[in-house]
């Protein structure tokens, strides 16, 4: 089926145009707030582990499985559930999404075990693989022109500070033990949250979907399945010294993956409804974008796990005192997000570029403060630094989703918004995978003192690497507009 005919009986502009300033405004903070509910949802764990485990005997293997059920099922699903909104409605299938997340966020509060709750976060995991990818392609098909840029860009800001924000919320809410319930207000927090956005967005929020558009149950099974393979192993490989096992399940995973793509390519000759619509790859921006966002996703699994653990045990600060850290960093996020919605629309791609060298530079100069200063480095010089390299990567985030989905046609919105978001995570796992190589290289887990500053150090140029690589991605995407 052609273009045109794809454009002729999808009309989801419509719904966007005709809404008012006001309409359009909760609807951008609806999806948002479900977004950042995912976002915090994803690392709000983190620092609660040690009360989960003493108030429900949670052994290592549980708590790491309370992380990883989450983060698992949300990958697996974002393809499917992106295309889910395409075929059903993206307001429809946004509103069962949520409601689902915030159901599913009460059994985690209420569980009674750890058994219980790793449950719960799958069943959370899966249900914000159906939220998250109408969240792009609501915004995607609500605005238009400067109004999507500065969208999307908002959309890069709570994605990003979501997950530097997670850590901090979650040690709040559990020291400050509200109503005596110790950790689990991490998760019931999200029960008024999760009930307005579903008010909210029945009322507010404009549906749109591709007409054309068909279930593909062996798609939907071969993606997951081959993702599972991948992930699998990525996640839990570290805990077990990367056995044999695991390489060859990464194998296996991409063996599944070359499979679908084959059924995606004769599912598009067959009816032109695949799961995965291939056609988003001639687009340069989009493979480009794509490609920026799974090194973005590795960047933030190698650099904030490493981090947190020098600031703790290589300088052997309080949570309290890192968390300083992690506020500076949302600062330079939220700053570097807003200078780059400004100028993106002018600038293009040159905005998150200058957002790479810049936090490769401070990087560079962090490498010099820590190696100088050692471990009699102070939490100010500590935290400092971070608000430029919060600044840079703000640049960058803010941006990319415009960059990448902005020539997307209407009708292909949700798939497309899930392969983005499947990047970020995959991009995550490899990363955080991969701290086994860099940084724990030469120390053990527990290591103290002077060994975890200069195993830190070594890892940043595994990061500034990465930087100047997402720096060169970029040289693909949107030139920048000519004014006049």
């Amino acid at each position: 089926m052609s273009h045109d005919t794809h454009q002729a009986i999808s009309s989801p502009q419509h719904a966007g145009s005709t809404a008012s300033p006001r309409a359009r405004a909760i609807t951008l903070a609806v999806v948002l707030t479900a977004e950042l509910m995912n976002a915090l949802d994803g690392s709000v764990v983190y620092t609660a582990l040690p009360s989960i485990a003493a108030d429900t005997g949670a052994t290592t293997a549980a708590l790491q499985w309370i992380d990883a059920a989450y983060v698992l099922a949300f990958a697996l699903g974002l393809i499917t559930g992106g295309r889910l909104g395409d075929l059903h409605g993206r307001r429809r299938t946004f509103l069962a999404g949520t409601a689902l997340f915030t159901l599913s966020s009460l059994l985690c509060g209420i569980a009674s075990g750890p058994d219980l709750l790793i449950a719960a976060r799958v069943l959370q995991g899966a249900a914000a693989a159906v939220m998250v990818p109408q969240v792009l392609a609501t915004l995607h098909v609500t605005f238009d022109g400067g109004s999507r840029a500065k969208a999307f860009g908002l959309y890069g800001t709570v994605m990003s500070l979501g997950s530097v924000i997670g850590p901090v919320l979650g040690g709040v809410l559990t020291q400050a033990d509200l109503f005596g319930l110790g950790w689990r207000p991490i998760f019931l927090i999200n029960l008024p949250i999760g009930i307005a956005a579903v008010v909210l967005g029945r009322r507010f929020l404009p549906e749109s979907h591709d007409r054309t558009a068909r279930l593909d149950p062996l798609g939907m099974f071969l993606s997951a399945l081959g993702l599972l393979l991948i992930m699998l192993p990525l996640t839990m490989g570290g805990e077990h010294d990367w056995p044999l096992w695991t390489f060859a399940t990464m194998a296996a995973g991409l063996l599944v993956l070359a499979v679908f793509l084959a059924q995606q390519k004769s599912k598009t000759r067959k009816d032109g409804s695949p799961l995965v619509v291939l056609s988003l790859f001639t687009g340069r921006a989009f493979s480009a974008g794509l490609a920026t966002q799974l090194a973005f996703g590795l960047l933030s699994g190698v650099f904030f796990l490493s981090w947190v653990l020098f600031m703790q045990n290589g300088l052997g600060l309080t949570p309290g005192q890192a968390a300083l850290g992690f506020v500076a960093a949302s600062l330079g996020e939220m700053g570097g997000a807003w200078l780059a919605m400004s100028l993106v629309a002018r600038y293009g791609r040159a905005v998150p570029q200058a957002g790479a060298l810049l936090a490769a530079a401070t990087l560079s100069g962090y490498h010099h403060l820590i190696t100088a200063q050692g471990t009699g480095m102070g939490t100010a010089a500590a935290a400092a630094p971070m608000l430029a390299v919060g600044f840079g990567l703000g640049m960058i985030g803010a941006p990319l989703a415009d960059l990448t989905l902005g020539k997307v046609a209407h009708h292909h919105a949700g798939s497309a918004s899930g392969l983005f978001n499947t990047a970020t995570q995959l991009g995550i796992a490899l990363g955080t995978a991969l701290t086994a190589v860099v940084f724990f290289t030469h120390i053990s887990a527990g290591t103290l003192g002077p060994a975890v500053s200069t195993a830190f150090t070594s890892s940043l140029w595994y990061v500034v690497g990465t930087l100047l690589t997402i720096w060169a991605l970029m040289l693909l995407l949107p030139k920048p507009t000519r004014i006049g």
